[in-house]
C-alpha cells in the first residue's frame, strides 16, 4: 500500500469516528408507520401538503437529531429533480448542486437561492443549516473542503428531505416563503415544562419560552421571579393550522398542567406561575371559555385566567428547549386525561 493511499484511508477513517453531522443515533431512521418513505400530494396551488412528520422524523427536524451515516434514502442518490423539506414542501435543493462526498449524508454544494439560513450550531463550533421557510433542521454546512468549485458542502440528513422528479416540483410558491401559521400563548407554571409538550405536538412549527401579562418592558428573568413585574412563565406557540387546531392545543394545556390550583404548580409558587390562557382572537377566547366549562361540569375547579394577548418576551436563551438540553432534570408536567375521564377531588 502506497503512502498517498495509506493517507486517504486514515482520511476516511478520522472523518467517520468523528461524523460530519454529530454523533450517530443507536437505530436506523425510521421513515413512516409502514416503512416507506412518506409519499406526498399536490395541493390546488401545486404546493405539496407533506404528510404528519412520524417520531424519529420529529426528532431530527424539530429537535435537531442526526441520522446515522450511510442509512439515508438520499446519500447515494443521483437522480435529476428537486429535493424539498420534509417538513413543509418549500423546494431547498436541485440535483445539480448534488455531489458525490462519500461522507454518508447527501452533500450539496449549493442551495435554492432563499431557500436556507444559516445559524451557529449549539455546539459553538458548527454552522447549522435550517430550511427558510419552517425552520426545520436539515444538517450542517461546511466551507474549505475543497471537494467542489464552490468549496462548500451541505451535510444535510436524508430524514429532513423529499426528492421530486421533474414534473412534481413545487412551481408556484417560492421556497422562502413560510407556510400560513398561527399563534397561541398558554401559562401553566414553569415554562420548560409547558414548552416540552407543546412543542413535541405534530403540526407545532415553534414553541418559545417568554414572559407576558405584566407591565415590566424586556423583563430579565430574575425579575420575574420577583413576581413585581406581573408577568407569568409563558409559552408561545406558532403552528400550522393545517395540522393541528388550537383547540386540540388547549387541550394539550389543560391537561399538562393543573388548572385549579392559584399561583402554583407543583414546587413553583407565585403569581409569575399561574395558569391562564393569553387569547389572540374572539375564537380563541371561545374556545378556551368551552373548555373551561366542559372541566367544571366534570368537577374541576377551574382557576385558569383568560386575558387578552399582549407584548410577549422571549426568555433567556438558555430556557429555551430546556428539557431537552437536561434530559436529566424532571419535569412537575404530567398529562393528565381531563376530558375524557371523570373528575376525581380537585
Amino acid at each position: 500500500m502506497n503512502i498517498t493511499r495509506i493517507l486517504l484511508v486514515a482520511g476516511l477513517i478520522l472523518w467517520s469516528a468523528s461524523g460530519c453531522q454529530g454523533a450517530p443515533t443507536d437505530q436506523p431512521p425510521k421513515r413512516s408507520d409502514d416503512g416507506k418513505t412518506p409519499e406526498t400530494t399536490m395541493t390546488k396551488n401545486d404546493k405539496p401538503a407533506m404528510p404528519p412528520l412520524n417520531d424519529e422524523e420529529k426528532r431530527v427536524i424539530l429537535h435537531k437529531g442526526t441520522e446515522r451515516a450511510f442509512t439515508g434514502k438520499y446519500w447515494n442518490h443521483f437522480a435529476e429533480g428537486v429535493y424539498i423539506c420534509r417538513n413543509c414542501g418549500a423546494e431547498l435543493y436541485t440535483s445539480k448542486s448534488k455531489f458525490r462526498s462519500e461522507c454518508g449524508w447527501p452533500s450539496f454544494d449549493d442551495e435554492i437561492p432563499g431557500a436556507v439560513k444559516r445559524q451557529a450550531d449549539a455546539d459553538g463550533r458548527r454552522t447549522e443549516i435550517l430550511c427558510a421557510a419552517c425552520g426545520g433542521h436539515l444538517g450542517h454546512v461546511f466551507e474549505g473542503e475543497r471537494m467542489t468549485p464552490r468549496n462548500t458542502r451541505h451535510c444535510v440528513n436524508s430524514i429532513s428531505i423529499v426528492f421530486m422528479p421533474p414534473g412534481q416540483k413545487s412551481q408556484t410558491q417560492p421556497a422562502s416563503q413560510p407556510a400560513k401559521t398561527e399563534q397561541a400563548i398558554f401559562a401553566g407554571g414553569c415554562f420548560w415544562g409547558v414548552e416540552h409538550h407543546l412543542e413535541h405536538t405534530p403540526g407545532v412549527r415553534k414553541a418559545e419560552s417568554g414572559y407576558t401579562g405584566g407591565t415590566t418592558r424586556n423583563p430579565t428573568y430574575r425579575e420575574v421571579c420577583t413576581g413585581k413585574t406581573g408577568h407569568a412563565e409563558a409559552v408561545r406557540v406558532t403552528y400550522d393550522p393545517t395540522q393541528v387546531s388550537y383547540e386540540q392545543l388547549a387541550r394539550l394545556f389543560f391537561e399538562t398542567h393543573d388548572p385549579t390550583t392559584a399561583n402554583r404548580q407543583g414546587p413553583d409558587v407565585g403569581t409569575q406561575y399561574r395558569s391562564a390562557v393569553f387569547y389572540a382572537t374572539p375564537e380563541q377566547k371561545a374556545t378556551a371559555e368551552k373548555l373551561i366549562a366542559l372541566l367544571k361540569a366534570k368537577g374541576y375547579k377551574v382557576v385558569t385566567q383568560l386575558q387578552p394577548a399582549g407584548e410577549f418576551y422571549v426568555a433567556e436563551d438558555y430556557h429555551q428547549d430546556y428539557l431537552d438540553k437536561h434530559p436529566d432534570r424532571p419535569s412537575c408536567h404530567v398529562r393528565v386525561e381531563r376530558f375524557d375521564t371523570p373528575a376525581t377531588d380537585q
